[in-house]
C-alpha cells in the first residue's frame, strides 16, 4: 500500500442513536467528505436499524470505495467490537452481532464500540484531545458517560465493558442508581440529577448564573466540587494527560470549571497530576460519528 494509495482511501463513522442515525465519510486526516442522517426505524428493532444502515451507507458510498466501517452504538460492545450486547432506547437489542451482519451485507470490515467510547475516539482524534496519548472524557448528559483513552487506544478491559466513568460511587449512602451501586458519581453529576436536585434544567441555571443570580452560582460551584471529587479518584487511577468534559452540561463549564480544578489540586498529590489539564469538549454531537471513523481506520489497519 503506497503512501499515494492511503490517502486516496476512506472509511465510514457511524453514530447509530434511537432517534437518529448519522452517518459520516472521512479521509485519514479527518475531513468529514459527506454525512447523512436519517431517522432511526420505531419499533427499532435490530433488522430494522440494519435494512436502514445498509440503505444510508449506498447513499453515502453509492460506488463502495471505502475500506472499513465504524459504528457507536447506545451501549456496550464486546471486547472485540462485534456485538451490541444491550441497545439503549432500541427495541429488542440483546447480543446483536451488528458487525457481522454489517461485513455480510457491505463486504467491508466493521467495528463496534460504545458511544461515549467513540465521542473519547473523537475527541482524541479531532477534538480537545488530539494533543494528548492518555486522557478520560466525561459526557455530562441524562446520564453520565466515560471514555479512556490510554497510548492512544481506546481502552474497554477484558469484556468490554470498561470505562463506565459515572458509575464509579462518590457517597456510599447517595441515592440508589440504576446500575445497582449508590451515591455513583451520575447521581449527582447527570442532568436528571440537576433536575431532581434544583426543579431546573441544566441549560436554566447556566442563563441565571451568567445573569448573576446567586443561587445559581452557588450551584455551580457545589456541582463543581462533587465532579471534582469524582474525577479526582479517575485520576489516581488512570493519570491522564487530559481530562475532557462534555455533553450537554458542558455548556455551563464556565461555572462549575474552577472548583473542579480547586478540588482536583486539593485532593491529587501533585506527582498524580503532572501537567494534568482540564478541558472542554469541541466536536459536540459530531464526536460519536468521528471516533466511529477513527475506530474504523484503527480497524483496517491503516492508522
Amino acid at each position: 500500500m503506497t503512501v499515494a494509495d492511503h490517502s486516496c482511501e476512506e472509511v465510514i463513522g457511524i453514530d447509530l442513536g434511537g432517534s437518529a442515525i448519522k452517518l459520516g465519510r472521512f479521509d485519514a486526516e479527518g475531513n468529514c467528505l459527506q454525512s447523512l442522517s436519517v431517522a432511526t426505524p420505531q419499533p427499532a428493532y435490530p433488522e430494522a436499524v440494519l435494512a436502514a444502515m445498509i440503505a444510508a451507507i449506498a447513499q453515502i458510498d453509492p460506488e463502495g470505495k471505502t475500506v472499513a466501517i465504524g459504528v457507536g452504538t447506545p451501549g456496550p460492545a464486546d471486547a472485540a467490537g462485534r456485538i451490541a450486547r444491550v441497545a439503549i432506547n432500541l427495541t429488542g437489542w440483546r447480543d446483536i452481532p451488528l458487525a457481522d451482519w454489517l461485513e455480510a451485507k457491505t463486504g467491508k470490515p466493521t467495528v463496534l464500540a460504545n458511544d461515549a467510547n467513540c465521542a473519547g475516539m473523537g475527541e482524541y482524534w479531532l477534538g480537545a484531545g488530539r494533543h494528548f496519548q492518555h486522557l478520560i472524557l466525561l459526557t455530562l448528559g441524562t446520564g453520565v458517560g466515560g471514555a479512556v483513552i490510554l497510548d492512544g487506544k481506546l481502552f474497554t478491559g477484558h469484556d468490554g465493558s470498561a470505562g463506565e466513568l459515572g458509575l464509579i460511587t462518590l457517597n456510599p449512602d447517595g441515592p440508589a442508581c440504576n446500575s445497582g451501586n449508590n451515591g455513583s458519581l451520575e447521581q449527582y453529576t447527570s442532568v436528571r440529577a440537576i433536575r431532581q436536585r434544583t426543579g431546573l434544567e441544566p441549560d436554566q441555571l447556566g442563563a441565571r448564573a451568567r445573569a448573576g443570580d446567586p443561587e445559581a452560582l452557588a450551584f455551580w460551584q457545589a456541582y463543581g466540587r462533587d465532579l471534582g471529587a469524582g474525577l479526582a479518584s479517575l485520576v489516581y487511577v488512570l493519570t491522564p494527560e487530559a481530562i475532557i468534559i462534555g455533553g450537554g452540561v458542558s455548556a455551563s463549564a464556565e461555572f462549575f470549571f474552577p472548583t473542579v480544578w480547586q478540588e482536583l489540586e486539593r485532593r491529587v498529590l501533585p506527582s498524580s497530576r503532572s501537567k494534568l489539564q482540564l478541558l472542554k469538549a469541541e466536536l459536540g454531537n459530531q464526536a460519536g460519528m468521528v471516533g466511529a471513523a477513527k475506530l474504523a481506520w484503527q480497524k483496517a489497519g491503516k492508522l
